[in-house]
């Protein structure tokens, strides 16, 4: 309660200082609205946001759940197999390596504009962070262990079942988290690039038209979802891995 105190407190005072900069400045509205112009404008247009900003908590926890299985999958395929692993390895870093914006273009095309070229956006973004820490932590299972499965004559899959993927339950709530933190890139990217609804879309509409303090509105909306959802999926891994470390704030 205290960080949380503390980080309420730094965020007012910075709103403060944003808005008695604007005012003090007298700084045009289309070029930085203050926070109160921002705030009136998210009130009087909080059925607009609330409407755009389900579809894009949908595209949201959709590319997550895709992402994650997709990534688990090949976690476990390259721990099973050295053949899996030599495969799959260069898919995981063209995942990466290939930036979402340079291809989201395509995505539109060969996914149309409807939703699902905003899943498979954001499940490309989350998979590689999933499938990398749940890969780590399966081959840094502690090798006493696993010699100790052998000596029971524990094959391949019972080995990874009962003591692989239990060891690296921590490695992949942590992929989850980072994932989790990421998830509103790809919705919001596939929004900017096409689409007719969300929060992306919403912005793209109001900067065209001069409304940046509905732009900020649309931002407001979109990071409290995010931190919403972060703090969800924390809380859940957090209870379902309590064997994993926690590090606990000052």
């Amino acid at each position: 309660m205290a960080a949380i105190g503390r980080a309420l407190a730094i965020t007012f005072f910075l709103l403060g200082i944003w808005e008695g900069a604007v005012r003090l400045f007298k700084v045009p509205a289309y070029i930085l609205p203050g926070p109160l112009r921002i705030a009136l404008t998210g009130w009087d247009n909080a059925a607009i946001l609330a409407h755009n900003a389900a579809i894009t908590l949908g595209e949201m926890l959709l590319g997550l759940v895709c992402g994650s299985v997709l990534g688990v999958a090949c976690a476990l395929a390259m721990a099973s197999s050295p053949m899996a692993r030599r495969a799959m390895r260069p898919v995981l870093l063209v995942a990466q390596a290939l930036p979402v914006f340079a291809i989201a273009p395509l995505l539109v095309i060969w996914f149309g504009f409807g939703l699902s070229s905003k899943i498979v956006m954001a499940s490309l973004i989350i998979f590689f962070p999933v499938a990398s820490a749940f890969h780590d932590g399966l081959a840094r299972t502690e090798q006493g262990l696993v010699d100790l499965a052998r000596l029971s004559a524990a094959g391949t899959f019972t080995t990874l079942r009962l003591i692989r993927v239990p060891a690296a339950l921590p490695a992949l709530a942590s992929g989850l988290r980072v994932a989790t933190a990421v998830a509103p890139i790809g919705a919001v990217v596939g929004e900017w690039v096409g689409a007719s609804a969300g929060l992306g879309y919403l912005m793209i509409y109001s900067n065209a038209r001069m409304q940046t303090d509905m732009v900020f509105a649309a931002l407001a909306v979109l990071l409290a979802i995010a931190l919403t959802l972060f703090a969800l999926v924390d809380r859940a891994l957090t209870r379902m891995v309590p064997w994993a470390p926690e590090t606990t704030p000052d």
